[in-house]
């Protein structure tokens, strides 16, 4: 008698869904059949793609070359817009050679770990992390080592911190700043300090600079290996069009470091997925060599946006919202209000809680276990004022009826 396999592998049924996209579906589920659902949950600008971005990809559709296979590591011409963009960005000198453009920041992110990681190796991973960060970790073998910051901290790790976290088989540091899901950003002095941890004590960093243009009141964003410029040789940056040109769906990222390990992350990419989409690829050469008008007008919508829904959160007795200096999410603290009753139920999770402001008042907020430990909604500010004052009023009138 023969015992049945199981259907799907260890590897892939440890993965966890998306919990962002599966807000966000759930948002969108509701909204079709009808019902008033305000969405918070996904990390998308609600602007359409500039127009100038939009025109190169029809162009490009029109050319045959574009419907043919194009090299691995990206177009020649994109990969020369990175180097360039990024020396003006970010004032790091980079050749093409150290690039490699992927379908979207999440592959880039993927690759990444799984290029450098080998079985039992260690990353420090600071919370609140990104969703999407611990599963790539799962997948290249590796272990996340969870270091917390709060409210209190304005969700920024400290060195000591990190310290705390290493042990004899830590190689990697990921970093993130702007943060997603805080909006918190690292000061230049910050980020030197972890950078000249990170090698004093070996260790790679991998560090996401997608929201390296969402910057409020001041705050700047420091590339590590700039911060740092030892470090380069064990630094790989991720970034990508998605959130600073509003190209979410677009799906063209990359990733900068070292000759060896880009290397080694194309041959993976060769096999995987092969080029990214050639129209997309144009699509994203107009938007690195274009200026940056567009961007500086979606910054000032997020910038008013992000003002209105702090000052808003704020006002809800038991919620705590730090100012974030950068993305588009805000993080409060809802710790003081689990446990209490709100409209005959007692959430005693930001999940729970979540869920009870969805079904009450049709709001979809992400729930902090996403994210690390519980106690926190992430909202996004990417959508109009107009749903901000509405969605955020409802929670006002749902959240100020709790009571012990």
């Amino acid at each position: 008698m023969s015992t049945e396999k199981p259907r799907v592998s260890a590897r892939i049924a440890a993965i966890a869904e998306s919990a962002t996209l599966a807000v966000d579906g759930k948002a969108k589920a509701l909204k079709a059949a009808g019902r008033p659902v305000i969405g918070f949950g996904a990390g998308e600008p609600d602007f359409p793609t500039p127009g100038y971005i939009v025109e190169a990809a029809i162009e490009a559709a029109r050319k045959p070359a574009n419907h043919r296979y194009t090299p691995t590591p990206g177009l020649p011409e994109l990969r020369d817009a990175i180097v360039a963009k990024t020396q003006r960005d970010s004032g790091y000198s980079i050749t093409a050679d150290q690039i490699l453009v992927t379908n979207g920041g999440k592959q880039a992110v993927y690759q990444s770990f799984a290029s450098i990681l080998d079985p039992g190796d260690e990353v420090i991973l600071p919370s609140p992390y990104w969703t999407t960060y611990p599963e790539c970790i799962k997948l290249a073998g590796g272990v996340s080592v969870e270091v917390f910051a709060d409210e209190t901290q304005d969700y920024l790790v400290t060195v000591a911190q990190l310290e705390a976290a290493r042990s004899d088989k830590t190689k990697v540091l990921l970093f993130c700043s702007p943060s997603n899901p805080t909006g918190a950003v690292y000061s230049p002095e910050q980020v030197r300090a972890i950078g000249q941890w990170a090698y004093e004590n070996g260790l790679w960093v991998i560090t996401d600079e997608i929201y390296e243009h969402l910057l409020y009141d001041g705050a700047t964003a420091t590339s590590l290996p700039v911060a740092v410029p030892k470090m380069a040789d064990r630094t790989i940056i991720l970034n990508g069009v998605a959130k600073t040109y509003a190209m979410t769906g677009w799906r063209v990222g990359w990733m900068i470091g070292p000759k060896d390990v880009i290397k080694a992350a194309t041959n993976l990419q060769s096999h995987l997925s092969s080029n990214v989409s050639n129209v997309s690829q144009r699509a994203a050469i107009a938007a690195l060599t274009g200026d940056l008008a567009a961007v500086h007008e979606m910054g000032v919508a997020f910038n008013r946006r992000r003002k209105l829904i702090v000052a808003m959160l704020n006002e809800i007795p038991g919620v705590i919202c730090p100012t974030p200096q950068g993305a588009f999410y805000v993080y409060p603290s809802v710790k003081a209000l689990l446990g209490k009753e709100i409209r005959g139920k007692r959430p005693q999770s930001s999940a729970e809680l979540a869920t009870l402001i969805l079904e009450e008042v049709e709001v979809a907020a992400v729930p902090g276990e996403a994210f690390g430990p519980s106690g926190y909604l992430r909202f996004s500010y990417a959508l109009s004022d107009e749903d901000i004052v509405e969605g955020i009023t409802r929670v006002q009138k749902l959240l100020g009826e709790a009571k012990d």
